[in-house]
């Protein structure tokens, strides 16, 4: 893995046990278990991409009345109602 030597894989493993003593087969478990959810959350991303591509290669159902583009209402400008050289409406 990486190009590591056996020795440098005993070094690294030693140094672990210093670190966490007690606690490393805890904490591999944790990894272990963290490594399992990440997996699961990318299957179920790429499960998602391939039901939408599938979904969208399919030709639609919907009925023809439709197929008219929805009408969007964006908020309006409104300009402000004072007059830029106005010096009521600044504070100094």
């Amino acid at each position: 893995m990486f190009g590591s030597h056996p020795m440098e894989l005993i070094i690294v493993g030693v140094v672990a046990l210093l670190l966490f003593g007690k606690r490393l087969p805890e904490v591999a478990r944790s990894l272990g278990k963290g490594i399992t959810e990440f997996k699961k959350g990318v299957r179920g991303i790429e499960d998602e991409v391939d039901t939408s591509s599938t979904a969208s290669s399919r030709p639609s159902s919907r009925p023809a009345t439709e197929d008219r583009p929805v009408e969007t209402t964006a908020p309006k400008f409104e300009p402000p109602k004072f007059e830029p050289g106005d010096s009521s409406s600044s504070a100094s």
